[in-house]
């Protein structure tokens, strides 16, 4: 049986790359993702095309219990789950304090947050019973820096970090290997980046500060981080990195 690894928020960027990364390590892959079922079967197909093995399912994570159903019948019927990859994004865009309205800011939490609580209260106590597990959480810059206009994201994803560190203090002791991934960079990927500025802006940047640049994050290359952090020794864990270009200043220094 192939050891599974379960991604949560599998999109065309970080999500999809870090699944086919794994499958080409001989993990059998499970792709979720909210929309876009066309994209889903050609990550599936991509994968399978280079003799890995994969599966794919649509899922609204801020639904009640879909995290919850999917971890269940992923052990079911796959597996059981080695690696779980949160990567569920909430980023809202840039809005004042005025135009936040509740829902919008409970939502930001709502996946960031409370999604990762679920999926950890989903998987951590099977992967407890095993004695072993990887959970590996893609963050953002602002998990340590808030800006204006990111009033959501940033108390999301500062909640994801200490969810993080919490988790990590009762369950790294158990054999769960926990690593907060702190993207500090714009990423090079059509349904994060490409979304928020529009295909004409978005290859514009790209051309300006990406390809033969090396200024935008590759996902390609952030995979091979995840899939290295998978394979790391417990007596060295890590268990927060920060990832960005050699022409990006880093977080501290803004």
């Amino acid at each position: 049986m192939k050891p599974v690894c379960l991604v949560i928020g599998a999109g065309a960027g970080i999500g999809g790359t870090v699944g086919k990364r794994f499958a080409q390590e001989g993990y059998h892959t499970v792709l979720c993702r909210r929309s876009d079922e066309e994209g889903l079967r050609r990550l599936v197909e991509d994968i399978e095309k280079d003799d890995g093995s994969a599966s794919g399912f649509l899922m609204d994570a801020a639904l009640p219990e879909s995290i919850e159903e999917r971890v269940a019948a992923v052990e079911a019927e796959i597996g059981p789950i080695e690696v779980l990859v949160f990567n569920l994004g909430a980023q809202i865009g840039d809005r004042a304090l005025a135009d936040t309205p509740y829902k919008a800011f409970e939502l930001g939490w709502r996946l960031a947050t409370f999604g990762l609580f679920r999926a950890a209260s989903a998987v951590c106590p099977l992967m407890e019973a095993r004695g072993k597990g990887t959970l590996l959480v893609t963050s953002a810059t602002a998990a340590v820096r808030g800006n204006a206009g990111q009033h959501s994201h940033a108390a999301a994803m500062g909640g994801r970090r200490m969810l993080c560190q919490t988790l990590n203090a009762e369950f790294s002791p158990k054999g769960i290997h926990v690593a907060h991934i702190l993207i500090d960079g714009a990423v090079d990927a059509p349904d994060t980046l490409g979304k928020l500025l529009g295909p004409e802006r978005f290859q514009q940047f790209r051309e300006a500060r990406g390809l033969e640049h090396d200024g935008l994050l590759l996902p390609s290359k952030i995979a091979d981080t995840y899939f290295h952090l998978a394979q790391q020794h417990r007596s060295a864990w890590t268990h927060e990195i920060d990832l960005r270009t050699f022409s990006d200043r880093p977080w501290w220094n803004h």
